[in-house]
């Protein structure tokens, strides 16, 4: 009797829902239950098919004659740019279709800007770069550039990051913000590069039948232009040999060709006309 008595007092009868009241509150819980499951399966259709619609308009952009008269480098820098952009665009459009509102969403990722730029500083000086990158030219998409911490081909430019597969096949992804704060040599920015290549011979060689011989070779090569013409100077006396170093060029893709070449070449061209290649060695005098 008690307790009936304090369960009265705490919970008045008129405030218990009537069986009515909850038949309503159960049938409006279903009806957003329901529209909640068809705003799912809208978003979820719309994923599908904007997904598939992003990666057709890339695809389009990517084929397009637009895109071959491009700069390479701009090209790639553009076509991941414009994704990064639609997948923005889908996401907001979700967040509309699932209800929250995005006028609010964007009002907090406003208010949030400074913490999210401290955040991903790193990201905002790699998209700094990269504009920089397109914009001052300072490689191409497939040149052959050096670093003081790698060397190799540019594959691509992209938004954040640069691709250079190295001689060895290696693929090294960089973020552009490195690359904007660094030396670079570029070795392909020229028409032409020079091939210098030190030879040694012994002493007693004479010093014109060494030159001719190592010029010879280098003018025998077809891919060594004549204009400007290679040259050949005696270039050191080091303490066991005469160093002499030659100096030819060649186009920029010929580099390694030439250089392999030639110096087999005149190892060759040595042996025939008997110069002596040295190697350090020491007299000694003995005293009685």
């Amino acid at each position: 009797m008690r307790l009936f008595t304090a369960l009265t007092e705490t919970a008045p009868l008129e405030e218990i829902p009537t069986a009515s009241e909850l038949q309503k509150w159960l049938e409006s819980l279903g009806e957003q239950a329901f529209h909640l499951a068809v705003r799912l399966l809208f978003a979820l259709a719309l994923l599908f098919l904007g997904t598939r619609l992003i990666k057709f308009l890339l695809n389009r952009f990517r084929h397009s004659k637009l895109y071959a008269r491009m700069d390479t480098g701009l090209a790639t820098f553009i076509a991941s740019a414009s994704k990064i952009g639609l997948y923005i665009v889908l996401i907001l459009i979700l967040l509309g279709v699932l209800g929250v509102e995005t006028t609010s969403f964007l009002a907090l990722f406003t208010s949030g800007g400074v913490a999210v730029a401290l955040a991903f500083q790193g990201a905002v000086s790699n998209l700094a770069g990269g504009v920089m990158i397109l914009l001052f030219h300072p490689f191409r998409v497939g040149d052959y550039i050096e670093t003081t911490e790698i060397a190799g081909t540019v594959k691509e430019i992209n938004v954040l990051y640069t691709v250079i597969v190295t001689p060895d096949n290696k693929r090294v992804t960089v973020p552009n913000g490195t690359l904007t704060n660094t030396a670079i040599t570029d070795y392909s920015a020229e028409t032409m590069r020079r091939v210098d290549i030190v030879f040694s011979a012994a002493y007693n060689s004479d010093l014109e039948t060494v030159k001719t011989t190592i010029l010879n070779v280098a003018l025998a090569h077809e891919k060594v232009l004549k204009d400007p013409p290679p040259e050949a100077r005696l270039k050191a006396q080091s303490a066991s040999s005469l160093d002499f170093q030659l100096r030819a060029w060649c186009t920029p893709e010929d580099y390694w060709d030439v250089f392999y070449d030639i110096n087999e070449g005149v190892k060759k061209a040595f042996d025939e006309n008997g110069i002596v290649i040295p190697f350090p060695q020491m007299d000694i005098h003995v005293q009685p």
